[in-house]
């Protein structure tokens, strides 16, 4: 038992030997010191975000296989037929769909749109 009164006796001696170690002064810091990037950063062009995803959809298409397409905002669609087939992206020239590539097609963003891609021809998909 006498040792377990020594043990907490020396615990307030160690934590002020643990606390001496520390840097006692005081630490100032300074605010508006001179940004060395401030000129390139104030000569810099504006920064344009990415374009986000306006819709994201599931396609059942006629011949019962799935299409996945994702519509951006900068008037492309990207279409799978596999979630993890590498996407093709669709755009639109005029701002209105149909959205083409070289032989895809989608004729909207929509729930029910015709799909053209190589191989399988067109046909109908709804969500």
């Amino acid at each position: 038992m006498a040792i377990s009164y020594r043990i907490l006796a020396a615990a307030p001696v160690a934590a002020l030997f643990a606390l001496a170690g520390c840097n006692t002064e005081p630490e100032t810091i300074v605010a508006g010191q001179d940004d060395p990037q401030a000129a390139d950063l104030a000569e810099a062009p504006p920064v344009e975000l990415p374009p986000s995803i306006a819709a994201t959809r599931t396609y059942r298409c006629k011949d019962n296989s799935l299409l996945y397409a994702d519509y951006y905002t900068n008037n492309t669609v990207q279409v799978r037929a596999k979630r993890t087939d590498e996407p093709v992206i669709l755009t639109t020239e005029t701002g209105t769909p149909p959205f083409t590539a070289e032989g895809y097609s989608i004729s909207a963003n929509a729930d029910q749109v015709t799909y053209t891609a190589p191989g399988k021809g067109t046909q109908s998909c709804h969500v």
